[in-house]
């Protein structure tokens, strides 16, 4: 089901990039600590990049420049491709993306605390389900690109 952003969601996602330049890498860093609660889950990443904080760090700066974005998708096109051929390559499925929101959005009230009001989660999970559509399908035509080309 695709997903059409409110105004109010945009301002609300909007308004957040600059807490996002600011927390973000911690952020990111407590989603993984929470995703990675499921081994199957943390076999789909590079762990190297986990360690080394580059995967923190890259993801981070993709959720600013979403934020930046929200309202401007088709400059983010680069970007969505690059994800979904490495989403395809790791293996991501798209059951995937429930236990990565479930992740976020918990680190982002970790992270944020009193910050992270009802309506901040509210935008934050809207978006994001925008993207994780977006996403899907990019990676669902990637696939059978590939199952066509085999």
């Amino acid at each position: 089901m695709q997903i059409t952003l409110s105004a109010q969601t945009i301002a609300t996602v909007k308004a957040t990039a600059p807490v996002l330049v600011q927390h973000g890498v911690a952020i990111t860093k407590r989603m993984y600590e929470r995703l990675f609660v499921d081994p199957e889950v943390k076999a789909l990443f590079d762990q190297a990049a986990q360690e080394s904080g580059e995967q923190p760090r890259r993801l981070a700066a993709a959720i600013v420049a979403f934020a930046q974005n929200v309202d401007n998708l088709p400059a983010l096109a680069g970007a969505v491709e690059m994800v979904a051929a490495r989403h395809v390559e790791r293996r991501v499925e798209p059951r995937h993306y429930d236990a990565v929101a479930d992740a976020l959005l918990g680190a982002i009230c970790d992270v944020l605390g009193e910050a992270a009001t009802p309506a901040v989660l509210s935008a934050w999970g809207d978006a994001y389900w925008r993207l994780a559509f977006i996403l899907r399908e990019r990676e669902a035509e990637l696939r059978a690109a590939r199952l066509q080309a085999a």
